[in-house]
C-alpha cells in the first residue's frame, strides 16, 4: 500500500480520536458544571427563601373560602335570636315553637332563602303567609329582615376580605417563583476564560476599544451572552454593531448588542449585554379609531423587544373615555415592566390581576392581550383574558385564536386561555380589541374579519392596519360605537 495512503489513513484516524476525546471532554465537563450548579451554596439559600414564601402562600390558600349564600348555622341562629326577643313571652309561644316547630321552622327558613334571592313578589307573598298566623307578624318579620341584612353585609365583607388574602397569597406563591428563577440563574454568571478575554481585548484594542471587565452568562442550553465593561478612547467613537461584528468573529457565531438606548460607544465606560443574534426581525404598526363624542380611547398597546424575544400587548379598559384609558394603560404598563424585567408572561399576568382584584372599585377590570414571539426559533406564545379573537396571516389563508376567559381584575382564580403557534417568514400578526369585531356583522364577525385581511396586499405593518381599520369602519357607517385598536406586527427571516 503506498505511504501517501498509510499517512492518510493515519492522520484520519487521530482526527476520529480527537473528535471523540473531545466529545467525551465536553460531555464529562458539563456533567460536572450542572452538578457544581445544582449544589451552589447561594442557589440552596434562595431557594429554601423560595420555599418559605411558597409555605406562607399555601397556609392562605388553605384558609375557608367565599361563600355566596348564608350556612345552616348562621340562619339557626338568626331563627333563635328572633325568637327569643319576638317570641318569649307571646301567648301563643306553646303552640307556635312546640306544636308547630318543624312547621314554623322550615316556614321561616324558606323566608330567610326567598330574602337571599330577592324577588319582591316571592318575598310579599311569603310575609303575608306568615301574618296570617303570627300576631306580631309585622315587628317579628322587621327583626328578622334587619338580622338577615345585618348578617348578609358580614358575609359581603368577609368574601371581600377572603378575596383580598387570596390575591396576597396569589402573589407571595409568583414571588416564591420568581425566587425560584432566580435560584436557577445565580450561578451562571462567572468571568470569561482568559484566553477569550485577552483575544477580544486585544481585537478591541485595534479599534480603539478599552475593555475594564468581561462577564459571561452560560447555562446548559441556553444563549451565550456576554456582558463588556469598555469605553472608546479618548477623541473616538465606535458602533456597538462593530464592536458585535469583532465578537462574532472571535465567537464564531452571530452576535448583537442588546441596545439599551444607546448605540455607539464613547469615552465614558459602559456596560453593555451582546447576545447571539437573533433569526427573524420584527415590524410592527398600530390604527386607532376612538368612540364617537369621546376624546380619548380606553385601548392601550405596548411593544417591546429584548433578549431574543418581541412582545405585544393590547388592553381594552372597560367602558371608554378617560378612566377606561386609566384602566388599560395601567395593566399594559405593569406587563411592560415585568416582561422586560424578565418575568414569564404568566407570572405577570396572575400579578397585575392579583393587583387590580386588590385595588377593584366598582367592578374595575380590563382585557389582557398578550403574544411573545422567539426570535430564534419563530414560536409565538399567546395569552389572552376576555381579549378579542387575534389573527395570523399566511399566504393565502388565516388563522384565529381565540379567547372564552374573562377580563383581569374580575375573580381572583383567573383562568388564561394559553395557546402556542410556530410563525414563518412573511407571516402577519393581527391583534384586535372588542370594538374592531363588534363593528361587524352579527355572527359572522370571524369571518368577515379574515375576508378583509385576505383583501389587504399592503406590506408595512401599519399600512396593513390602516387598511383593515378602513374596511371596518365602512360595516358601521363610519361611526365607531367603541374604541377601535389594530396592532399588526410583521415576521421576517434576517
Amino acid at each position: 500500500m503506498p505511504g501517501w495512503i498509510l499517512a492518510m489513513l493515519s492522520f484520519g484516524g487521530l482526527l476520529i480520536v480527537r473528535d471523540m476525546a473531545i466529545t467525551v471532554f465536553r460531555t464529562r465537563k458539563n456533567k460536572v458544571e450542572a452538578e457544581i450548579y445544582e449544589k451552589h451554596p447561594q442557589k440552596e439559600q434562595m431557594e429554601r427563601y423560595a420555599n418559605s414564601f411558597q409555605r406562607l402562600a399555601n397556609s392562605f390558600y388553605s384558609m375557608p373560602y367565599r361563600k355566596e349564600h348564608l350556612s345552616n348555622g348562621e340562619m339557626e341562629e338568626i331563627l333563635n335570636r328572633v325568637q327569643e326577643e319576638m317570641c318569649t313571652g307571646c301567648s301563643k309561644f306553646d303552640s307556635c315553637w312546640r306544636l308547630c316547630y318543624h312547621l314554623n321552622y322550615q316556614q321561616a327558613c324558606d323566608l330567610i332563602g326567598i330574602l337571599e334571592e330577592g324577588d319582591a313578589d316571592q318575598i310579599n307573598r311569603a310575609q303575608g303567609d306568615w301574618m296570617v298566623h303570627c300576631i306580631n307578624g309585622a315587628r317579628y318579620l322587621d327583626r328578622l329582615k334587619q338580622l338577615f341584612f345585618q348578617s348578609r353585609q358580614a358575609l359581603v365583607w368577609n368574601n371581600k376580605l377572603i378575596e383580598n388574602r387570596l390575591a396576597v397569597a396569589e402573589q407571595l406563591g409568583e414571588v416564591a417563583h420568581i425566587m425560584q428563577k432566580t435560584a436557577e440563574s445565580i450561578y451562571s454568571i462567572s468571568t470569561v476564560p482568559e484566553n477569550l478575554e485577552e483575544q477580544v481585548k486585544k481585537a478591541l484594542r485595534k479599534q480603539h476599544v478599552i475593555v475594564k471587565k468581561m462577564w459571561m452568562l452560560e447555562k446548559p442550553a441556553e444563549k451565550i451572552q456576554i456582558y463588556i465593561t469598555m469605553r472608546a478612547r479618548a477623541g473616538q467613537c465606535i458602533t456597538l454593531h462593530e464592536i458585535s461584528r469583532v465578537l462574532s468573529k472571535i465567537c464564531g457565531t452571530s452576535m448583537a448588542a442588546v441596545k439599551e438606548g444607546h448605540t455607539i460607544l464613547n469615552g465614558e465606560y459602559n456596560t453593555v449585554l451582546f447576545m447571539e443574534d437573533v433569526n427573524y426581525r420584527v415590524l410592527y404598526g398600530v390604527a386607532k379609531v376612538t368612540k364617537e363624542n369621546e376624546n380619548i380611547s380606553g385601548d392601550s398597546y405596548a411593544c417591546t423587544d429584548g433578549e431574543g424575544k418581541f412582545v405585544m400587548c393590547l388592553s381594552d379598559g372597560m367602558g371608554s373615555g378617560l378612566d377606561a384609558n386609566k384602566e388599560s394603560e395601567a395593566v399594559v404598563d405593569l406587563l411592560e415592566q415585568f416582561i422586560t424585567s424578565g418575568f414569564s408572561k404568566e407570572t405577570a399576568a396572575k400579578m397585575i390581576n392579583s393587583a387590580l382584584v386588590l385595588q377593584r372599585n366598582d367592578g374595575m377590570f380590563s382585557t389582557v392581550d398578550l403574544c411573545s414571539l422567539d426570535l430564534y426559533s419563530g414560536v409565538c406564545d399567546f395569552l389572552k383574558a376576555g381579549a378579542a379573537t387575534s389573527f395570523i396571516k399566511r399566504d393565502q389563508w388565516v388563522e384565529t385564536i381565540t379567547s372564552t376567559s374573562i377580563a383581569a381584575g374580575l375573580v381572583q382564580q383567573l383562568d388564561f386561555d394559553t395557546t402556542t403557534k410556530k410563525l414563518y417568514n412573511g407571516d402577519y400578526l393581527i391583534m384586535v380589541t372588542d370594538g374592531v369585531l363588534d363593528a361587524l356583522p352579527l355572527s359572522r364577525e370571524e369571518e368577515t374579519m379574515k375576508e378583509i385581511i385576505m383583501q389587504i396586499h399592503s406590506t408595512t405593518p401599519k399600512e396593513f392596519g390602516r387598511s383593515i381599520l378602513e374596511r371596518v369602519m365602512a360595516y358601521c357607517g363610519y361611526e365607531a360605537k367603541d374604541d377601535m385598536t389594530v396592532l399588526v406586527a410583521g415576521v421576517w427571516e434576517k
